[in-house]
């Protein structure tokens, strides 16, 4: 397992904070988000997945596991928060995958992955 530090700590710690300005502080301009199977390209297209889906939704993340790939860092994490749950599994786990360049993230995909 990795240590989660730089961009990646801050970003989780703006998001358990529901600190929206600290979570658009750790990407790109140009960055992609992709969750559940949506893109948010951009910045203020993020800002606005972000302030509606994470900050809106007080949805906390507890780090599970880390790992780091060839470049792609893999953030497990059990999700909590205000969101619709029927059908989810408790806890929720789902795994980010992260890009970063130039010390901000350039590409968040989150995903609910089966089995592991």
């Amino acid at each position: 397992m990795t240590a989660l530090t730089g961009v990646l700590a801050d970003h989780v710690r703006a998001v358990n904070a529901f600190d929206l300005d600290g979570i658009v502080a750790t990407f790109a301009e140009d960055a992609l988000v992709n969750d559940a199977r949506r893109e948010f390209w951009g910045i203020d297209a993020i800002r606005a997945w972000a302030a509606a889906e994470m900050v809106g939704d007080h949805v906390t993340l507890r780090v599970t596991d880390v790992v780091d790939h060839h470049g792609v860092t893999l953030v497990r994490a059990a999700y909590e928060g205000d969101y619709p749950k029927a059908g989810l599994p408790d806890p929720l786990i789902m795994t980010n995958y992260f890009t970063v360049r130039a010390g901000k993230i350039d590409s968040m995909f989150v995903i609910r992955n089966e089995g592991r």
